[in-house]
């Protein structure tokens, strides 16, 4: 990411026209990039801590586990954004991180181990100012942290609804 905030800033913002363009085929590509791309410094900064703590505590299960998670809500929030994004170019990793918090609450609902539910509680606790995130703000794009939020549950349902059946 800082290394393509980098290049971004050293061309002027001009890797900006990757991010999600919703409704355009070309937008598309955002869906890969637009995790990479930030606006400014400022942007990249704001969302670095975050990415870094939320990463760390969903790649305890796993640097596989953590690759899959980040992948499918990247796709998942990215398609989301895609279909139903105000027409403006959406780019930060912050639908990642929102996707990567929300699993992490999702998950200890899933799986009601002490571990994952203590670590949901700790990251509640730490990131409970997320959710102002879902308030529409002029040049945020509250449609990528909705989109995340809703990825990053589907996917936690999708790795681990399985043990809540089987507790059943």
């Amino acid at each position: 990411m800082i290394a393509v905030q980098v290049l971004n800033s050293i061309t002027g913002n001009g890797l900006i026209h990757f991010g999600i363009i919703p409704r355009n085929a070309t937008g598309l590509r955002g869906i890969v990039f637009a995790p990479f791309l930030h606006g400014s410094i400022q942007h990249l900064l704001s969302n670095l801590l975050p990415f870094i703590v939320l990463s760390w505590l969903v790649a305890t299960e796993g640097v596989r586990r953590y690759a899959w998670v980040a992948g499918l809500v990247c796709l998942l929030g990215g398609l989301l954004v895609w279909s139903f994004g105000r027409s403006n170019i959406h780019v930060g990793a912050s639908g990642l991180i929102f996707g990567l918090w929300a699993y992490l609450l999702a998950r200890a609902w899933y799986q009601r181990s002490i571990a994952s539910v203590l670590v949901a509680l700790l990251v509640l606790a730490g990131y409970s100012g997320l959710v102002f995130g879902f308030v529409p703000v002029a040049g945020i794009s509250f449609e990528s942290h909705i989109a995340g939020a809703v990825a990053g549950i589907c996917v936690a349902w999708l790795m681990h609804s399985k043990a809540l059946l089987a507790q059943k």
